[in-house]
């Protein structure tokens, strides 16, 4: 994503890349951010040390690690830099200190930062709330072999999504794959995930009824899916007011209850 981030970037009008911020001991430390990305220098070297130096209409972009996401936020928030999180896999007290983090800057906290997902969302929302307790709810996801978090960000959005309307909660009725003797209850909603070879992001919400059943699915051809909506996130962001924001804010999305 870095990569595909620094390109986009530079192929946009209107936004600037003054900062790359790389792991420290990664190989890409020291060389240029464009160089890297296949598009020629760029003039910014990828660094593995965050320092905020005129930080004027700057927003951060961040698809890291959970870990390192907390780390870098504290000193962004020290210095007021509004940030856009495209990482998923936080623990509950992660989110905690991001949320916390909030109240001294804005935050765009975007499972997924792709135009599409944020539409199937919503789509999720509207037909489980048409459908009610009468269907079966299951999601299967799949990703690059690379992917760490399983079910993915994206497949608890959307199971979110549904049983808040079925008015479940996701935490006690999330079956993560089955094996064995493991008859279905009527409240659970399942998640499968797949990790294989490249795989962008794929995603399909199955309501299953008797004789019949509706698919929504949402397939990523490529990253630059997420890079674009997570551009358009920051362009977006500059100048809100602090506080946690999700994708559906940025795109104007109407959300139920």
């Amino acid at each position: 994503m870095g990569r595909v981030l620094v390109r986009l970037i530079h192929e946009s009008p209107g936004v600037k890349l003054v900062g790359a911020l790389d792991r420290p001991g990664s190989e890409r430390v020291g060389r240029d951010a464009g160089e890297i990305a296949g598009i020629g220098k760029v003039g910014v070297l990828v660094t593995d040390n965050l320092v905020v130096q005129g930080a004027s209409r700057c927003v951060a972009v961040d698809f890291t690690r959970p870990e390192a996401t907390v780390s870098i936020m504290k000193t962004l928030a020290k210095a007021g830099i509004p940030v856009v999180i495209g990482t998923t896999g936080f623990s509950t007290s992660q989110l905690a200190r991001i949320r916390k983090l909030a109240e001294k800057i804005p935050i765009v906290l975007a499972p997924n930062t792709s135009v599409g997902i944020n539409v199937l969302t919503g789509l999720v929302e509207q037909v489980a709330g048409i459908l009610g307790d009468t269907y079966d709810v299951e999601i299967v996801e799949a990703h690059h072999r690379y992917k760490r978090d399983a079910p993915s960000g994206t497949a608890l959005a959307l199971g979110q999504a549904a049983a808040k309307v079925l008015k479940r909660n996701l935490n006690r009725v999330t079956v993560a794959g089955r094996k064995g003797l493991t008859p279905r209850t009527k409240t659970e909603i399942g998640m499968l995930s797949v990790r294989a070879g490249d795989i962008a992001g794929e995603h399909t919400v199955f309501f299953g009824g008797i004789g019949e059943r509706i698919e929504l699915t949402h397939r990523a051809h490529s990253r630059d899916a997420f890079g674009h909506g997570a551009i358009h996130a920051a362009h977006w962001l500059a100048g809100k007011q602090n506080g946690i924001y999700t994708m559906r804010d940025v795109l104007g999305l109407v959300t139920n209850g």
